[in-house]
């Protein structure tokens, strides 16, 4: 009897039996069938000329690979269009770049109700109020920093900082008083505001907007000769002007010793007390904090002793000892006069008795506040 392996007409006659045969234990079944990547030709097929014997199927994995490298690109899209929508919806959009504003700035001249008197240094500074004013920058003292909503604690100590440097460079730096520099304050101004500062020394013009002393305490070198003494005494107080601007508020008033720009030596008691009040607004966003840098929004002044008809937009023009001022007001303003109007203003120089040390103003740290609104 055959055995279930053996062909019908029994086993083959090379005695090879069918438990020997090496391909039994393969089965081809239908998702093997699938699979193959050849396919015979039929019989018919194979008569035909220059006919091959087997023909290529596409291949399950060519097809699986194509649909995922389109549902990868599906994916890239959407991901790409929801990042889009997003941003197009986000509630932390960026903050839109704050226009520096030019400086807006008054000087007013204050002249003596007499002739100016003269003395040494020492005896000027004892007879007037500024007898207790500290000297130099020791004046410009810092008040006490904490943060605020937006702001950190050194962020305000940077801001207060700088403002001082400004302060100290525009009036305690002797080269720029004594009208022989520039770029100790200018180093320190926001660039937008370069423009504005170069024309106020250059070309110096009483529009409220390009007048040199407003930017800086300057006297003409030709003139009058500053001591190194300087005596100074004011507030410093700062606030958030945004949630991203600080904002800090100066009122100093500076006592200088003038001395006749004259060859030689000069002679005993030819000395002068010239005094300048100077209330500026400075304004700072996150990179003038992290620049060291400021920008000047207002400045306020008042210097004496001047004579009311003098041009004070180049440099500040004193009354030294001896002298008095002219009795005449400041220089006529035409209404109907077309163009931007003339600042000039003048007042009266009324200057107080010294202060008892007990009287002195105190210098503490406000946490807000602004600057008195002036004219």
């Amino acid at each position: 009897m055959a055995d279930r392996g053996d062909p019908p007409e029994g086993p083959s006659e090379n005695g090879a039996s069918g438990s020997e045969d090496e391909y039994r234990s393969l089965v081809f079944d239908e998702s093997f069938v699938r699979a193959a990547r050849l396919q015979e030709f039929s019989a018919q097929e194979r008569m035909g000329e220059h006919a091959r014997a087997v023909r290529s199927l596409p291949g399950r994995a060519v097809r699986n690979g194509s649909r995922a490298a389109l549902a990868l690109v599906v994916l890239i899209a959407l991901a790409f269009g929801t990042a889009v929508f997003m941003g197009f919806r986000h509630p932390y959009q960026s903050p839109v770049a704050r226009r520096t504003e030019p400086l807006r700035m008054t000087v007013v001249p204050l002249a003596p109700r007499g002739v100016v008197p003269g003395g040494t240094p020492a005896g000027l500074f004892a007879s007037s109020p500024a007898a207790s004013f500290p000297k130099g920058a020791a004046g410009i003292s810092l008040p006490v920093t904490r943060r605020t909503d937006n702001f950190s604690e050194n962020q305000v100590f940077t801001a207060l900082a700088t403002a001082k440097d400004y302060l100290v460079a525009s009036s305690l730096d002797l080269d720029v008083i004594g009208g022989t520099a520039v770029r100790p304050v200018e180093s320190l101004l926001d660039p937008d505001q370069m423009d504005q500062f170069e024309r106020s020394m250059n070309e110096p013009h009483d529009d409220g907007r390009h007048a040199a002393t407003g930017w800086l305490v300057r006297f003409d070198p030709a003139e009058a000769v500053p001591d190194p003494e300087v005596r100074v005494r004011g507030t410093l107080r700062y606030a958030e002007a945004g949630s991203d601007t600080l904002e800090v508020v100066s009122d100093h008033t500076f006592a200088y010793v003038l001395r006749p720009a004259a060859p030689g030596p000069q002679r005993t008691g030819s000395a002068s007390l010239f005094t300048v009040r100077r209330e500026m607004r400075f304004r700072f966003d996150r990179d003038d904090l992290r620049l060291h840098r400021l920008e000047v929004q207002t400045s306020y002044v008042q210097a004496g002793p001047q004579a009311c008809p003098s041009d004070t937009t180049g440099a500040l023009r004193p009354l030294l000892a001896g002298r008095r001022a002219v009795v005449r007001g400041p220089a006529g303003t035409d209404p109907y006069a077309p163009g931007r109007p003339s600042a000039s203003l003048c007042g009266t120089l009324e200057v107080s008795s010294p202060p008892s040390p007990e009287q002195a103003a105190p210098q503490g740290p406000q946490a807000s506040g602004t600057a008195p609104s002036r004219p």
